[in-house]
C-alpha cells in the first residue's frame, strides 16, 4: 500500500512538474511562433561563371571588410563631394533610359541597394521617382536607411523597382537574390550592373563572368534586359522581372 502511494505521490509530482514546465515555455513558444528565427546561411554557391573569394572565417569578418569600405572617412567625404557630381548624372541617364524601356515608372516604389551615400536614390528622385530610398550597412540619412542586403529590414512585396551595383559584395549571391525576389512585389523589375570576365575591388565578395548564374538565381523572375554600360567600373546591365503572383517568405 505505502508503495502505491508513493508511485501515485511520485506520479503527481512528474506531472507537476511537467505542467509547470509547460506553463513557463508558452511565451518562448509565442514569441517563436511570432517571430520565428532567421535559418543560418547556406555555403555560398560556387561554380565556373561565380567564384566566391576565400579568407572569410566568419560573416562577422565578412561584415567587418565591408565596413572598412564603407566608414572610410576619405572615401565618404569623395563619395559626398566629388563623386556626388560627377556620378548623380550618370545614374540619372541610366535610370531615365530605363524609364524608356517601360522598366521603371514615376509612380515606382524603388529601392537601392548597397546605395554608400544615396547618389543612386538622389538621381532617382531627380529624374521624377519621388518614392525612392536607398539601404546600406551604414545609415545616411535621409536617403539611406540601415539594412544587410543579405537580410532586408523590409517586409515582402514592397518594391515596384530594385536597384544595385553591388552584387559582387554579397558573399552569399543566393541570399542576396533572394532577398530581392522577396521584397519585391509581384511584377516588380530588379536590376543590377555587375562586371563580368574580370575582377571587381578588393572589397568584392565574389566574381562573376557570365549572366548564366543570375539566370539560374533569379528562379521566380524572367530576364527582360541586358546591355553594355559604362557604370564606373561596371560594364553590365542586367534586368529581371518578377513572376506575377509570386510571392516570398522570409527563410
Amino acid at each position: 500500500m505505502h508503495a502505491v502511494m508513493k508511485i501515485t505521490l511520485t506520479k503527481t509530482f512528474i506531472l507537476r512538474c511537467f505542467l509547470v514546465s509547460l506553463f513557463l515555455s508558452l511565451p518562448f513558444i509565442f514569441l517563436y511562433l511570432l517571430f520565428p528565427q532567421q535559418q543560418p546561411f547556406h555555403n555560398p554557391v560556387t561554380n565556373k561563371d561565380l567564384r566566391i573569394r576565400p579568407g572569410y572565417s566568419s560573416y562577422e569578418t565578412y561584415i567587418q571588410r565591408q565596413l572598412n569600405k564603407t566608414l572610410n572617412p576619405r572615401l565618404r567625404k569623395i563619395w559626398t563631394t566629388r563623386d556626388w557630381d560627377r556620378k548623380i548624372p550618370v545614374f540619372a541617364r541610366f535610370f531615365e533610359e530605363l524609364k524608356e524601356k517601360k522598366l521603371l515608372q514615376n509612380t515606382s516604389k524603388a529601392l537601392c541597394i548597397g546605395a554608400r551615400v544615396g547618389q543612386e536614390v538622389e538621381a532617382l528622385r531627380r529624374i521624377g521617382v519621388l518614392d525612392s530610398m536607398g539601404m546600406d550597412l551604414v545609415p545616411y540619412p535621409p536617403l539611406v536607411v540601415k539594412g544587410d542586403f543579405h537580410n532586408q529590414p523590409f517586409n515582402n512585396d514592397t518594391f515596384d523597382f530594385e536597384f544595385s551595383n553591388v552584387f559582387d559584395h554579397a558573399l552569399y549571391p543566393e541570399r542576396f537574390v533572394a532577398e530581392i525576389e522577396r521584397t519585391l512585389k509581384p511584377e516588380g523589375v530588379c536590376v543590377l550592373h555587375v562586371a563580368l570576365s574580370r575582377r571587381a575591388d578588393k572589397y568584392s565578395a565574389n566574381d562573376l563572368y557570365s549572366i548564366q548564374p543570375l539566370v539560374e538565381l533569379f528562379n521566380h523572375s524572367a530576364l527582360v534586359h541586358v546591355r553594355s554600360v559604362d557604370g564606373f567600373g561596371l560594364d553590365t546591365e542586367v534586368a529581371f522581372r518578377k513572376n506575377g503572383g509570386t510571392r516570398h517568405h522570409r527563410f
